[in-house]
């Protein structure tokens, strides 16, 4: 992990605000992929699945409940435990966020809201080298608080311990299989799989590709890139700061990790923790995936003054961001932040309650994280009366004659005429 200041720094951060994803790289065979199974449907998949994810030639793509079931009764007490515990804290936050229906009137005129859920919505849950149970729990729950009626899970080659959080949460439809045929599936449909409203979570490039393919035929929640971690402080535990590097660091090899200080020996202080972990302590455990990643992607940015490290912080617009108490207000542009010392980032990777399913490569810009408002329509109500639209009627008349629309003032006179 580097330390960059004055126009070094400067010119990081700049490369950073441009950053993006890689999918033009994979788009060309993601576009084959998804065209085949819009065309050809379970055949197509089944091909894919038998291909990329290792069913079996007369395997059911459907997990059934009973599998499900086995799942979770075979799952140790203390995971059991674990999970529990992170769903309700999940599920807490989701009510709190839940949007709701009012009406509001005057003059005449009545306005509202009405909060609707999805019909039907398709979770991604990645495979790969871990058993992500957490990004299950993320992607399901909200949509249960919102109402969903449908809730179906693709993942490929899912663990016994992704099954096992499936089943405590009383999802029923679950299909084993993944990548860009299991985004087109849901998008699109086939026998096994009816389409659905919408699509979320995250996954892997390929994953990403097919959202971007199918999103102008099916809602998706954003195109997840890979993790990124920014911490600004220039009184935090150094130990404490490197401990959540590395942790962030070891979810992907291309992970971004960013530390901003106005303090020269506190930057100097995190690296050392890094080479050699707390002093008196025993060396930080520093995975293999997180080593390539502070390596290649990592950098300690020297700000020479507050304003400038969250000027530098608001243009990255980071997936996680930590930062002091009394500097808070200062964050304009993150997908969710992290207050003080114990405010791990691993704390809203799993269980304090807020969604991780975070927008990446700039995107915070103009999103937050998944949330239940993700699984909702607001759809807008109003009642307007005789005595109400007599009122309206001359800015309405005017304007529509304005457009031209003669036929939008006409519909109001006829009213007007008759009252």
């Amino acid at each position: 992990m580097r330390i960059l200041k004055g126009t070094a720094a400067e010119a990081y951060v700049k490369k950073l605000e441009r950053r993006g994803s890689r999918i033009e790289e994979v788009e060309p065979a993601v576009k084959k992929i998804v065209n085949d199974l819009r065309n050809n449907g379970d055949r197509a998949l089944r091909n894919y699945a038998k291909r990329f994810d290792g069913l079996g030639t007369r395997e059911s793509l459907r997990i059934s409940e009973s599998e499900l079931r086995q799942a979770w009764n075979s799952t140790a007490r203390p995971l059991k435990s674990s999970l529990q515990m992170a769903a309700k804290n999940i599920r807490q936050f989701c009510e709190w966020q839940k949007p709701s229906e009012w009406m509001r009137s005057a003059k005449g005129i009545s306005l509202g809201q009405m909060v609707r859920p999805l019909e039907s919505v398709g979770c991604y849950v990645p495979g790969g080298r871990f058993p992500l149970v957490s990004t299950l729990l993320m992607a399901v729950i909200p949509a249960q608080v919102a109402g969903v009626k449908y809730i179906r899970l693709v993942s490929p080659r899912p663990s016994s311990e992704v099954l096992a959080a499936a089943a405590m949460l009383g999802v029923n439809e679950f299909y084993k299989v993944g990548g860009a045929q299991a985004i087109a599936a849901l998008a699109y449909g086939t026998k096994t799989i009816p389409r659905v409203d919408k699509i979320v979570g995250p996954g892997s490039l390929y994953v990403t590709a097919a959202k971007k393919m199918v999103s102008f035929d099916c809602a998706i929640d954003m195109l997840a890139g890979p993790t990124e971690v920014v911490i600004v402080s220039s009184r935090g535990k150094a130990s404490f700061i490197a401990a959540d590097l590395v942790a962030q660091a070891e979810h992907d090899p291309e992970t971004l990790a960013v530390f901003i200080t106005t303090s020269e020996e506190l930057a100097d202080a995190v690296i050392t923790s890094l080479k050699r972990g707390k002093p008196g302590g025993p060396p930080l455990h520093i995975p293999a995936i997180a080593k390539e990643s502070l390596k290649h992607r990592g950098a300690a940015l020297i700000a020479t003054s507050k304003q400038q490290a969250f000027d530098w912080a608001n243009r990255m617009a980071p997936e996680h961001i930590t930062v002091d108490r009394p500097d808070l207000s200062l964050v304009r542009n993150a997908g969710s932040i992290f207050v003080g010392d114990y405010s791990a980032q691993a704390a809203g990777d799993y269980a304090s309650g807020p969604n991780h399913v975070l927008p990446t490569a700039g995107v915070a810009r103009f999103r937050g994280g998944l949330s239940v408002m993700d699984f909702v329509k607001l759809i807008t109500v109003q009642e307007v009366s005789s005595g109400g639209l007599s009122r309206l009627a001359p800015a309405i008349v005017q304007l529509a004659e304005t457009e031209g629309l003669r036929a939008h003032a006409e519909s109001i006179r006829v009213r007007c005429a008759s009252a």
